[in-house]
This record gives C-alpha cells, sequence and structure tokens, in this order.
C-alpha cells in the first residue's frame, strides 16, 4: 500500500472594500482545494495518523463523528482511497442523511450510539473492535499528535509572510500543527484560534497538549454564534454575501465564523496599517448540506 498524499493548495487575495479603508491586505489558503471530498485540515489530519496505521499493519479504520462530520467523510474516502476498511461510530439516533450516504458510498460501515455512551470513545473501541487486530482507532476529529504534525506542513508550503494567520478551531489539533510550524521556521506571525464551540476558552489546554514547545497565541472565544454547529442569521447572511463576492464556498460550522471574526477585527481597527492577513480555508464544506433549510 503507497499512502501517497498529494498536498497543494493556492493563496488568494481577498479583495473588500472595508480592508482597503484600513490599510491591510487579507488573503485565503484554499485549503478547501486540495481534494473534492478529504478537503482541507482533515487530509492534513489524516496524512501521518494513516502512515501509523500502515506500519503498524492495521487495515481497519474505526473512527467518531456527529451525523454530519466532515472527519467521518474524509476518513472514508481516504479509506477506500488506500485501501484500508472503515467503520463510523456515530453519535446519536440511527438516521440517514447525504453526508452518511456519501459515507456508505465509500464503504463505510457505520454503527449509531447514544451521547452517553459515545462520551468514552475508548471504551466503545474496545466493545466492537478489541478482539479485532486489524483496527486502529482514530479520535473524533483526527485529534492527535500525528494529526498536529501534518497540520504543520502548511507553514512550509507559504511563499509569502505574514503578521497574522487566522484559523477555525475544533479540537485544537490544526492549531497547534500550524503553531508549531509558525516555531519551526522562527516566523514573527502572530496565530488566532476561532473557537467553533461554546465556552472555548478550553481549547487554549488542548493546544498547548499537541505544541512542541510554549508559545503564545490568541483565542477569540466570542464569533461560536450559539456553539458548535449553530447559527444564526447574521451568520448566514454572512456566508451568502461572503461565496457571492469571492466565489468560495463556506460553511457555517467551521471556516465561516472564522471569516466573520476576521471581518469584525478589521472594522474594529484590530490590524495595523500595512498589516498582511492569512486565513485558512480548513474545507468542511460538506458541513452546508446539514444546513440547507436555513439557506430557504
Amino acid at each position: 500500500m503507497d499512502i501517497d498524499f498529494e498536498i497543494f493548495s493556492p493563496v488568494q487575495q481577498i479583495s473588500n472594500k472595508l480592508f482597503d479603508e484600513k490599510g491591510i491586505e487579507v488573503f485565503i489558503k484554499r485549503d478547501d482545494l486540495i481534494h473534492p471530498i478529504i478537503s482541507g485540515n482533515k487530509w492534513r489530519k489524516l496524512k501521518y495518523i494513516l502512515e501509523k496505521a500502515h506500519l503498524e499493519q492495521k487495515k481497519h479504520l474505526v473512527t467518531f463523528g456527529g451525523a454530519y462530520s466532515n472527519h467521518l467523510l474524509a476518513t472514508a474516502a481516504a479509506a477506500a482511497r488506500f485501501g484500508f476498511r472503515s467503520t463510523g461510530i456515530v453519535r446519536g439516533e440511527q438516521l440517514g442523511n447525504d453526508t452518511l450516504f456519501i459515507c456508505r458510498l465509500h464503504g463505510m460501515k457505520l454503527i449509531f450510539t447514544d451521547r452517553e455512551n459515545y462520551r468514552d470513545k475508548p471504551g466503545l473501541f474496545e466493545k466492537y473492535f478489541g478482539q479485532d487486530d486489524e483496527a486502529f482507532f482514530i479520535d473524533e476529529g483526527g485529534a492527535s499528535a500525528e494529526g498536529a504534525k501534518g497540520c504543520s506542513e502548511l507553514i512550509g508550503e507559504l511563499t509569502d509572510n505574514y503578521d497574522h494567520i487566522f484559523c477555525a478551531c475544533g479540537t485544537g489539533t490544526t492549531a497547534a500543527g500550524i503553531i508549531n510550524g509558525i516555531n519551526k521556521k522562527a516566523l514573527k506571525t502572530r496565530f488566532h484560534g476561532i473557537p467553533v464551540l461554546k465556552n472555548g476558552g478550553f481549547l487554549k489546554d488542548e493546544i498547548e497538549n499537541f505544541l512542541l514547545q510554549p508559545s503564545d497565541f490568541d483565542l477569540h472565544t466570542e464569533y461560536h454564534f450559539g456553539g458548535y454547529a449553530k447559527t444564526n442569521d447574521e451568520l448566514i447572511g454572512f456566508v451568502k454575501q461572503f461565496v457571492a463576492s469571492t466565489g468560495i464556498l463556506i460553511d457555517p460550522v467551521y471556516t465561516a465564523k472564522m471569516m466573520f471574526a476576521l471581518y469584525d477585527l478589521a472594522a474594529k481597527d484590530y490590524f495595523k496599517r500595512g498589516e498582511k492577513i492569512l486565513a485558512i480555508h480548513t474545507g468542511g464544506i460538506w458541513g452546508l448540506l446539514g444546513m440547507k433549510d436555513k439557506f430557504m
């Protein structure tokens, strides 16, 4: 089996009257273009996870997520691409939706479990696959040192320097990887994480768990819009305006909250004139499928 991850994502500038007025330049790294299914940080997170599974001679990937999980979908597609079997343990009652349909189409078997039991993921793995020597545990969202290592390589792809880098945060793995990449290249870039969960301050500890050295960074916790996968008319309106004016699809769960924060901070004169800001598009646009009714 050849675990060959081809990763390339372009950087493009976002033109906007607000940025012109504030004298700043804003760019976006299009990790959503890495792969049509396994997009964004999911591809980066899975790179070394799958290499580890292969080295340990595991052939069955077992992971976890909600019913609209981009991580489940990415794992299903990656498993099919590289010759693994896959199982997704899904939080909540049994149902069918577009995301799970595509997971199944890629050969992923699904096991539904109630939210109480879902909290003990190692226990669920042991219950269903403790006797399966070929099974390989992948935590929800790909949270792991291997996931952070894959995300750190994003910095090495950049051909320009930026004063600030913004990224949405769910588990903190991608954030930690980017910070590690910044430190490896000894850049003066300031990292800003936008937690997409309510009370997201706890992500500071999660990020620090995967850092290779102590680092200072910013978390802007006020842009969660009610919590994970929560939204409102203001955010939906922002998504519509952003997509229509840039041609770049963003989802309300992750990237839209991050971009909203960047625009809001720019409007509040958070940045200095002449500064360059890079936003990371972490993919996940399949998350739009679970929110179609909110755009009607």
